[in-house]
């Protein structure tokens, strides 16, 4: 069974809006004020952050492109300084103080927080001891975006060759690196256009709404994975049509790439269980799905869906509490780090062109190494 349960959830939409999810809107409306009205308009679709049975179940990530930029350009500028800001910290912050919101005043009390910081005169615990939802702020936003951002090695024509000196951390060929290590979804230099859908309306085989976000281009532009990760999904769906589900090592994040090319949808090698680097090409653009029968192309446009759900207990990955958040912004800030590909002479394959070390697909192969 696919990992996108859209009809189970349009089922629960059809039956009305459950009782738990009421409680959830009402709740939102108490601790985020004046956006509680705007959620109980939208109340059919409402993925608000709350906390129950001792995990988040609904996460509004309502972060914006401006403020996931300023957020990480304070967490790079102050990387190995005496007072280093976590840029997950720092978005947490902001919409504890905001209820969620990302406008103008929001990112003034960002930069006045991270400036504060930044000098030594103030610590984040304290500026946050009285914020009462910060920690759920916390946990949602570092379920969505903790793995984009860390340590790396990037190879380099320039790097030092030969064998390292012995109790040294450097990688022959290779520069460390700190900042995006998670990469644009599409690889660098081919065309495409897209917009904010999230929500939209969807009709094949029943009404539903549309969770992930659609990146329209070319057949056969490569497919880079966005995080380092396990492939826990690959086949056909009538829905997605061929299509990759990658979890995230900490298993918080699923990554869903759908509608990818007839007759060739994968890059070579790629099954259940391979663990691949951010930034590896996994896949093709296309426009198979709306089908029960195998590798046929009936979505009109071509192009990449591209999902995020967010899984905080084993009941969320799938069924009616599954977590899908809405990318533009996310989309939009991932341009900051492509990945260019260069097609393997006298076949379909693509291959990145500049390798990096992840020290988490490292730590995650050591830790499976004998199993």
């Amino acid at each position: 069974m696919d990992r996108v349960r859209n009809e189970r959830i349009l089922r629960c939409l059809k039956k009305g809006i459950l009782i738990e999810s009421v409680l959830i809107i009402v709740f939102a409306a108490i601790v985020l004020g004046k956006r509680g009205e705007l959620l109980a308009e939208n109340s059919s679709s409402a993925n608000v952050l709350s906390i129950e049975n001792d995990y988040i179940k609904w996460v509004d990530f309502t972060v914006s492109y401006e403020a996931l930029c300023k957020a990480y350009d304070w967490d790079v500028k102050t990387h190995g300084s005496e007072h280093e800001i976590d840029w997950v910290e720092l978005l947490a912050y902001t919409a504890a103080k905001t209820g969620g919101a990302f406008g103008k005043d929001a990112l003034k009390t960002m930069e006045k927080a991270a400036e504060k910081l930044s000098a030594g005169e103030v610590t984040m615990e304290e500026l946050t001891k009285e914020l009462k939802y910060y920690a759920y702020y916390k946990e949602a936003y570092d379920a969505a975006i903790g793995g984009l951002v860390g340590e790396y090695w990037e190879e380099d024509p320039e790097a030092p060759q030969g064998n390292p000196a012995e109790g040294t951390a450097e990688r022959t060929g290779y520069i460390k690196k700190y900042g995006l290590k998670g990469y644009f979804p599409l690889a660098r230099g081919f065309d495409y256009n897209h917009y904010d859908d999230f929500g939209a309306g969807r009709s094949y085989g029943y009404k539903r709404k549309h969770l992930g976000h659609d990146m329209m281009g070319l057949v056969g532009t490569p497919i880079m994975a966005v995080e380092s990760g396990v492939v826990t999904a690959l086949g056909w769906n009538q829905y997605g049509g061929w299509r990759i589900g990658i979890s995230s090592f900490d298993g918080k994040r699923y990554y869903y790439y759908a509608h990818l090319r007839q007759n060739y949808p994968y890059a070579e090698g790629l099954e259940e269980g391979s663990v691949v680097t951010a930034g590896d090409v996994i896949g093709y653009m296309g426009h198979t799905g709306y089908s029960a029968k195998e590798n046929v192309n009936n979505i009109e446009v071509v192009h990449l869906h591209w999902g995020l759900q967010l899984i905080f207990d084993e009941s969320q990955k799938e069924g009616n509490n599954e977590i899908w958040i809405d990318l533009y912004p996310l989309t939009r800030f991932l341009a900051k780090h492509t990945q260019a590909a260069v097609k393997v002479e006298g076949t379909k394959e693509w291959r990145r062109t500049t390798d990096i070390v992840d020290p988490a697909v490292e730590e995650y192969e050591a830790g499976h190494s004998c199993q």
